[in-house]
């Protein structure tokens, strides 16, 4: 790895005005680092539109967007409280409020408690049958700061808690039956293991020297191959969820704009630049925009 890290936790954007004392909270949480949320609520949006809930129940945009937001806060304090010695231990993370000692571990459990109590306004928001399904992902989300020390695929649990909402939303638009959810999600899993691999990049070395699982050190010198296997599998997933929708051909050109936007990342990753990593990862914000555009058109098609 040829290049620093910028540190995980920065003083930027709105936070950068919050006073002194709620800022190590607002880190806490990512509110710099709004990707995440945004990565989190793309699956959401996407089963909203392709369940042909975009305009009859439109609310749930706004409302899941919340909720990802908190939610994703909630497990970013949670995440932190079960990694603070390893995050003590790499230099990108290292500066974290926790890892830091700048928030004690008893105030860090109230801010998660919380977040997690504006995940609950939005989960009253749902349809019974929606709202299980959406606690039925806690499980998930409890194991997986502990996969990335009994697994190379710490990035495939992730993806399974990443893309949880595209079941929550179809669920609560009422989508039909058949492979179309399916196929969804298998294909927001591979999204998530290609853009986390790829994210993962930056704390290679790290990792190595602390005993720290991930698929970035599992596909090696492969890594660009492995990452566009997984790209490739996302959008055939979504191809196909798309023609369940609606069996006609121009569903794929629908998504052309995406594939361009992935063979993009692809060609030009450097596996070796941390800071080139990063922008790439970050780059699949606009490019979940591009698989909604997709989504939408084919969920409100005739």
């Amino acid at each position: 790895m040829t290049s620093t890290h910028p540190p995980d936790s920065q003083l930027r954007g709105f936070v950068a005005l919050l006073p002194a004392a709620a800022r190590p909270y607002a880190l806490l949480a990512r509110f710099d680092r709004p990707i995440g949320w945004w990565l989190l609520y793309w699956p959401c949006a996407w089963a909203l539109a392709l369940g042909g809930g975009a305009i009859s129940h439109w609310p749930l945009f706004l409302w899941l967007l919340l909720g990802a937001i908190a939610m994703r806060g909630a497990g970013c304090v949670y995440n932190d409280i079960v990694d603070r010695d390893l995050d003590a231990q790499v230099a990108r993370t290292a500066s974290r409020p926790i890892a830091s000692g700048v928030v004690s571990l008893r105030n860090a459990a109230l801010w998660a408690v919380l977040l997690s109590l504006v995940g609950l306004l939005v989960l009253l928001q749902l349809p019974w049958p929606a709202q299980i399904v959406a606690l039925a992902s806690l499980v998930l989300v409890a194991g997986y700061p502990f996969m990335k020390r009994i697994t190379w695929w710490p990035q495939a649990w992730l993806g399974l808690v990443f893309s949880w909402g595209a079941l929550v939303a179809w669920i609560a638009v009422g989508g039909g039956e058949g492979m179309a959810l399916p196929l969804l999600y298998a294909g927001c899993i591979a999204w998530v293991i290609g853009y986390d691999t790829i994210y993962a990049l930056q704390d290679i070395e790290d990792d190595m020297l602390i005993g720290v699982k991930s698929s970035a050190r599992a596909m090696g010198r492969h890594v660009k191959g492995g990452v566009g296997l997984c790209y490739g599998f996302a959008l055939a997933s979504w191809g196909a969820a798309l023609w369940t929708a609606r069996p006609d051909p121009l569903v794929f050109v629908a998504l052309l704009p995406a594939a361009v936007h992935f063979v993009g990342q692809i060609v030009t990753l450097d596996p070796a630049n941390g800071e080139d990593a990063l922008a790439k990862f970050r780059s699949n914000r606009f490019a979940g925009l591009l698989v909604f555009a997709a989504m939408l058109v084919v969920g409100m098609a005739p």
